[in-house]
Parts: C-alpha cells; sequence; structure tokens
C-alpha cells in the first residue's frame, strides 16, 4: 500500500495512560499546538490590547487609592463643598474605570473563544489523522470517550487558561503599582513603646506579604488533594454521559427486551460512582473554603490593625490611614491570586493532564508499532492483488503458537482484476481481523500480501455507516456531494432498491435513525455504482439482511464485472448469485489450549470443510 501499514501501539505505550509529564512540558505542548495554530495572530493582536487596558486600569486604581486622602480628610475636616468635589473627581474615576472594566470583559471572552477554536481544531485534526482514531479507541482508558476531551475538555481548558492568565497578569502589575505605594506609605510609620520610637521600612509591604503567604501555605496544605479529585471527577462525568448516551442510541433494543431495569441499574452505578468523587470534592472545597473565607474576612481588618499604632500615635490622618488600608488590599489581593485561584487552578491542571495525555496519545499512534510478527505489505498492480502464506494473529505482539490465529489455506493466492471471490472457512475464525488486516488497520500475522493502489480499492464494512446532513452528503461520503451528477445519484438510488428516497436527496436530518440497517446498507451499494472502484472488499454485509435486499444488493454487485470482488463471509446468496472463487481460513489452535478443545476444534474445522466443499458443488465446473 502507499502508505505505511501499522498495528497497534507496543504494550510499552498502552500502560501509559497516565503519562509521567512535567507541567512544564504540558505547558510546552499546549503552547507549541497554539503557536501552530491559525488563530495565534487573533489570540496575540486580543492579548496586547489586553494588556493595554490592564495596565490603563491599575494606573486608574492607583489614582482612585490616591483620592481616598483628600476625601477622607474633607470628612474629617467636615468640608462639605470639599466633599462634594471629591465626589465629582471619584465619578470622573470610577466612570473610566468602569468603560475599561467593560472592555477588559468583552476582551477576555473573545480570548477564551479564539483560544478555544484553536484548541479544538487542533485536537480534532489530530484524532482525525489516517488511522489514528481507530488506534487510539483500541488502547486502553485514554481512548474512551474522546468527545468529552475533543469537547468539554477543550473548553474547559481554552476558558480557564485565558481567565487564569489574566488574572495572573493582572494581580502582578497591580503587585508592582501598589507595593512602591505602601512601601512609601508605610516608611513614615513611628511606632513609640515605653518612651521609645522606632520605625520598619517598609511596613506594611512586609505584613502584607506575610498575611498573603501564611494564606498560601495553608491553602496549599488543606487543597493538595484537588488536583487529582477533579481529575477523577471529569473521567467520571464522561463515563456517566457515555452510558446515558448509549441507552439513548439502543432504547428501542433495551425495550423488546424489557432491559429497563438493568440499564437502570448500570446508570445508577456510574451516578453512584460520580457522587462518590463529586463528594470527596466538596469536602475538600469546604475545607479549602476556611481557609479562603476566613482570610477573606480578616483582610476587613487585619490592614486597619497594621496601621493602628502610627495613627494613633498621631503619624496618620485619616486621610492618610484609609489610603494606607487601600494599597494593602491591593498589595494582598495580588499577593493573594494563588490562593483565592487554588480551587480552579486545580481543575485547571486536571484538565490540562487530560488534554495533553490525550493529544500525547494521539501522537503516539504514529511511532513505529513493537509487534513479534507482522504482515508484510508490497506494492502490486492496479490489476492484481495476492496472498502468499498468510497468517493472521487473534492477539496483539504474540507469537501464534501463544495467542492462536488462522491461516489461508491456499497458501499462493493470485486474483485478478474482475475476478469474484468469496473466502470463508471455520466457525470458530474471526474473519472480520482478515478484513481488517487487508484494510491496513491489523497487521498481527505473517505472510505477504499484495496490494493494488489504494486510490483503486474500496473496504465495505458490516455496519454501515451514513452519516449526518443531507441524503446526497451520505451518499457521497467522504467525497464532496457534489462529486456526481444528479441523474447518476438518482439511477445509483434507483439500482439499489431506495426509489423513496429520490425525491428526498436534499433533505437534512438523521438517516441512520429514519432508515432501517437494510436501507443502510444500500446506501453503501447505491455509491458502490457511483464510485466503481477496480477493487471491493466485503465483510460479512449480506449477512443478516432479508432474502430480497440480498438478490437486490447481488444485483448491483452483477452490473459492475470489471471490479475485483473480495467478499468475506458465508453468503449463499452472494456464492449462487456471482459464482465466486472459494478460498478457505483454517483456525490454528494455540498453546494454551487443552488438548480437548484443540479436538474439538480439528472436528469442527472438518465439518466446516466438508460443508464448503458441499457448497462450492453448486458450481461443478468451479475448482477449489
Amino acid at each position: 500500500m502507499a502508505d505505511k501499514i501499522e498495528g497497534r501501539p507496543s504494550a510499552r505505550r498502552q500502560d501509559r495512560v497516565g503519562y509521567d509529564f512535567s507541567l512544564t512540558y504540558r505547558l510546552g505542548v499546549m503552547f507549541s499546538a497554539f503557536w501552530n495554530s491559525e488563530v495565534r495572530g487573533k489570540v496575540l493582536f486580543l492579548a496586547t490590547v489586553l494588556i493595554l487596558v490592564i495596565l490603563a486600569t491599575a494606573y486608574g486604581q492607583v489614582i482612585l487609592n490616591e483620592w481616598n486622602a483628600p476625601f477622607y480628610d474633607s470628612l474629617e475636616r467636615r468640608d462639605l463643598g470639599e466633599f462634594f468635589h471629591q465626589l465629582e473627581i471619584f465619578a470622573m474615576i470610577a466612570g473610566t474605570l468602569l468603560l475599561l472594566n467593560v472592555l477588559q470583559a468583552w476582551l477576555n471572552q473573545m480570548t477564551a473563544l479564539y483560544m478555544r477554536e484553536g484548541l479544538s481544531r487542533d485536537l480534532v485534526d489530530q484524532w482525525l489523522k489516517r488511522k489514528r482514531a481507530l488506534r487510539l479507541a483500541s488502547s486502553g482508558l485514554i481512548g474512551v470517550n474522546p468527545d468529552q476531551r475533543l469537547h468539554e475538555d477543550s473548553r474547559n481548558l481554552a476558558e480557564s487558561t485565558t481567565g487564569l492568565v489574566l488574572g495572573l497578569l493582572q494581580s502582578t502589575i497591580l503587585l508592582v503599582s501598589f507595593i512602591g505605594v505602601l512601601w512609601e506609605l508605610s516608611s513614615g510609620f513611628v511606632f513609640r513603646i515605653s518612651g521609645h520610637s522606632f520605625s520598619i521600612p517598609g511596613y506594611m509591604v512586609w505584613a502584607a506579604i506575610f498575611y498573603a503567604a501564611s494564606a498560601s501555605v495553608l491553602s496549599q496544605v488543606v487543597g493538595r488533594k484537588l488536583v487529582k479529585l477533579n481529575a477523577d471527577r471529569f473521567s467520571k462525568e464522561a463515563e456517566l454521559r457515555f452510558t446515558l448516551m448509549h441507552a439513548n442510541e439502543n432504547m428501542p433494543a433495551i425495550t423488546v427486551a424489557r432491559g429497563e431495569e438493568n440499564e437502570r441499574r448500570r446508570i445508577n452505578t456510574d451516578i453512584s460512582s460520580v457522587l462518590r468523587v463529586v463528594r470527596r470534592l466538596a469536602m475538600a472545597n469546604t475545607n479549602l473554603t476556611w481557609v479562603s473565607a476566613g482570610y477573606g474576612w480578616l483582610v476587613i481588618v487585619i490592614p486597619i490593625i497594621v496601621a493602628a499604632p502610627a495613627y494613633f500615635s498621631g503619624g496618620l490622618t485619616l486621610g492618610q490611614l484609609m489610603m494606607s488600608v487601600g494599597a494593602f488590599n491591593q498589595v494582598n489581593t495580588a499577593l493573594r491570586w494563588y490562593v483565592a485561584n487554588f480551587g480552579p487552578i486545580a481543575e485547571w491542571r486536571a484538565t490540562l493532564m487530560r488534554v495533553t495525555d490525550f493529544r500525547q496519545a494521539l501522537l503516539d499512534m504514529d511511532e513505529d508499532f513493537d509487534l513479534k510478527g507482522s504482515i508484510a505489505y508490497e506494492n502490486t498492480a492496479s490489476d492484481t492483488l495476492t496472498m502468499k502464506d498468510v497468517v493472521i494473529n487473534a492477539k496483539i505482539g504474540e507469537d501464534i503458537e501463544e495467542c492462536g490465529g488462522f491461516r489461508l489455506r491456499e497458501t499462493d493466492v493470485v486474483i485478478k482484476a474482475g475476478e469474484k471471490i468469496m473466502i470463508n472457512g471455520d466457525h470458530s475464525v474471526n474473519r472480520k481481523l482478515l478484513f481488517q488486516a487487508m484494510a491496513g488497520l491489523w497487521p498481527c500475522g505473517s505472510g505477504t500480501m499484495g496490494l493494488p493502489p489504494v486510490d483503486d480499492m474500496l473496504f465495505v464494512p458490516q455496519i454501515a455507516y451514513v452519516p449526518g446532513g443531507t441524503l446526497r452528503e451520505a451518499l457521497a461520503f467522504p467525497e464532496s456531494p457534489d462529486a456526481y451528477e444528479k441523474a447518476a445519484v438518482e439511477a445509483a438510488l434507483e439500482k439499489a432498491g431506495l426509489h423513496s428516497l429520490v425525491a428526498r436527496l436534499d433533505t437534512r436530518a438523521r438517516w441512520d435513525k429514519l432508515l432501517d440497517g437494510d436501507e443502510q446498507k444500500a446506501i453503501g451499494f447505491a455509491r458502490l455504482l457511483l464510485v466503481r472502484p477496480r477493487w471491493i472488499i466485503f465483510d460479512e454485509v449480506l449477512e443478516g439482511m432479508e432474502p430480497e435486499w440480498q438478490e437486490t444488493m447481488c444485483r448491483v454487485l452483477a452490473s459492475m464485472p470489471e471490479t475485483g470482488m473480495i467478499y468475506i463471509g458465508r453468503s449463499e446468496t452472494y456464492l449462487e448469485a456471482l459464482q465466486p472463487r472459494v478460498l478457505h481460513l483454517q483456525a490454528l489452535p494455540s498453546r494454551s489450549e487443552e488438548p480437548q478443545q484443540q479436538a474439538a476444534r480439528t472436528g469442527a474445522s472438518a465439518s466446516a470443510g466438508a460443508s464448503e466443499r458441499r457448497v462450492v458443488r453448486l458450481d461443478p465446473a468451479r475448482t477449489d
């Protein structure tokens, strides 16, 4: 094939469900994804404007803090004229700050929007690169519920990253702006004790640092479990959502089987799992609230208490006292940003861990695979497909003697374009693995497959996929809906027995819900008439269809004599209608099987082989 065909990840990488990456590495991964995204320019522009707005806001808050002195001094002097003048100044300052706050809120939202766009598109692009999504689904827990990571986790990460980064930036600017103000205000504090006087340079600055540091340390100790608890919660929530979605999608089958009670117990089990972790999370957040709320209430009086000695000694006026209190609160707020955001930071780190692990797992899908044995793939001419000594392993990364599997009884097979082939065999054989091996999705085994160019081959799985949108889009999938002329599309529907749908070609609907299973498969056969590939490989497509539908589908196939067809399955309708050459799959026992099981398998194989030989005699002119 044109691309290198690989198997599943090695056991080493499958075990790395939670990658042992540092926070710095995870941030580097996300920054790299952002830097290479199309939204980089928009985000950088908005970030630049945001920084300017935050700087202007900080400057306005410094001016507002300086306004405290003349305002409270006018109250102390009972100067009514100066009091109203200061109110006018306040109105101008507050109005300007209000406009800046509104502008900053809008810029925050737009930055988060573009961050989410870049992250979501990057994850989807990585997920839907050739064969990655399918391999990821077989890679353990990391491949469970990818929709949660692609949607909820990417949204949470984009929004929380934007909010936290801007909050940290704003707190840093406030700290730089007010720590100098607070240092200057407290430099003149003179303490008098028992006739002695002394001063402490930057007294209130050190007090604010000590107050915020003690809160930070205590919050770290109390809330250290929040990161893991939040990660567990996101995982359990995703499992619950998947269970609900799966039950809803399969409700007809559940109802006819009278399985509502069973599903209720299953869903309640998942609900209980979510509630357990939420209960632990609630307790952890409650304990953290003792710290955050306690320090929040204390901050009302702490700056006054700290500055009170200088005020009562006559070193400060009331206005200077309130100005010192305002500066202390601004410095303390900036220093306590980590404390106030410990919970959101824990959630952000948990989300970052889930998203980066998911993205890294997708990138790992492209690494070489650690297989003890693999099928060799060769390119052949477009009119030839070959299989030589093909053996399929039943498990990943094991020797055939250890894991069992099956082989193609005919050791040297050459198939020419236009030939019709059926491959069946023992009932114990998982024929689907051969289909996946020919598609390059299961290279576990040995032997050599010579395959024509991938563009000449079309694989038809047992379960049809009908995408959402219009019926015309479903017929053309994965190509553009205007890839085929209207007359050709209508003729294909008529020939596939779907004449009732011709008038609804451009109707947008959930066709996978409106059409039954046979009609959905018929959509795929109508597509065959439009594409007319040189080669078609089927995976038990006709099994389970109504006899009338099977006959219609076989008439469709008979109308393509120039197409080579390989049908993996046991459809007698296909056998009778197309008179294919029959190839056989033979089970190989593993070492772990008991002798009695091997004997039973051998007997079943002989019985199946005899049955196949009887079937083949429907065409006496054909030889195996």
